[in-house]
């Protein structure tokens, strides 16, 4: 008797030549950011192929199959699970979210060497299965982990960024807007430099419909500013601090952020995004560091950096970022 399956179908279309490229993107670690991450980009549709890929296999296992389940309420993806990395093979986008989790009131900072060691194992693997993917660093300190995902990969610069401060400036947004009254998509400014304590808010350029803010209140963002609309960066900062300290943990925002910037490369979108970037020779940097800075993201990776016009506080802040970094990176062994 024949199968079901056999009984079902009458196919009529055979198959020839080369498939068309199916767009793949790769999570690795299943913790909350990872998971936060895979949920947003399956329930948006931004892939066709999903993998997971982590180091307990009973937990991989049991996220693998929930998503699954919910399946049936979106558009069709294929989604594996593997403990072993060639399920990963030919991503589009491979997100890295391993490592050591951020504990309350500790510093992005100090989780340094110790995620730079998990990288030695995970980077080299990706680049294996998948050559020519683009790397989106997720786990913190996002900055010192790109660059060392970068030096690991062996990967061109332009193929290797960080989640920077893209949910820095969705925060800064969403709290400006606030103050307004206005919905956070009206708002338009950035956030750049450091994924942390020394992040830089571009008050200079902050504008609603093309009015710049800083030209209503020249004092905006300044400890003289009756406003203390500096108040707004140091609610950006303490966000993720608070956060944890609430529930143990970020995800839902960062999952969301990550699904965006996956699908501006995925379909060369173009859009600009405060990413974490080879920094070096922009704005007078002149170290290797990776920093955040708006820019222009497609399917190749990073296609351009946006040139921002900064006032010299802004800058002297940037430049401060990057030796930051730079003397941190010299203490590290890759």
């Amino acid at each position: 008797m024949a199968s079901v399956k056999d009984q079902l179908f009458d196919y009529v279309h055979v198959q020839r030549g080369k498939p068309p490229h199916v767009k793949k993107v790769t999570v690795v670690g299943v913790g909350q950011v990872g998971m936060a991450c895979a949920y947003s980009i399956m329930q948006q549709g931004i892939c066709r192929e999903l993998a997971l890929v982590d180091v307990v296999e009973d937990k991989l296992k049991g996220e693998l199959l929930d998503l699954q389940h919910g399946q049936r309420f979106v558009k069709n993806i294929d989604i594996q699970a593997s403990t072993d990395y060639a399920i990963s093979a030919n991503s589009d986008v491979c997100i890295v979210t391993a490592g050591c989790r951020q504990k309350e009131g500790e510093s992005r900072r100090n989780l340094v060497q110790r995620n730079v060691n998990i990288f030695k194992a995970i980077i080299p693997q990706l680049v294996k299965y998948s050559p020519n993917t683009v790397l989106m660093i997720v786990s913190n300190p996002v900055d010192i982990l790109t660059y060392a995902a970068w030096k690991i990969s062996g990967l061109p610069h332009e193929r290797v960024i960080g989640s920077g401060t893209n949910l820095d400036t969705a925060r800064f947004h969403f709290l400006i807007s606030e103050k307004l009254n206005i919905a956070p998509n009206n708002v338009h400014g950035w956030i750049i430099g450091e994924h942390g304590d020394a992040s830089v808010p571009v008050w200079s350029g902050v504008n609603i419909g093309g009015v710049n803010l800083k030209s209503l209140n020249p004092a905006m963002g300044t400890d003289e500013d009756p406003e203390k609309w500096s108040g707004v960066h140091e609610k950006v900062v303490n966000s993720a601090y608070e956060v944890i300290k609430k529930k143990g943990y970020t995800s839902w925002a960062i999952g969301l952020s990550v699904a965006n910037m996956t699908q501006t490369l995925l379909r060369n979108q173009k859009n600009v995004h405060a990413i974490s970037v080879l920094a070096k020779g922009f704005h007078g940097i002149e170290n290797e560091v990776f920093l955040s800075l708006p820019s222009v993201l497609g399917a190749e990776g990073v296609i351009c950096v946006i040139k921002q016009t900064l006032d010299e506080n802004e800058v002297k802040k940037l430049q401060n970022c990057a030796r930051t970094m730079h003397e941190i990176q010299e203490t590290l062994e890759f």
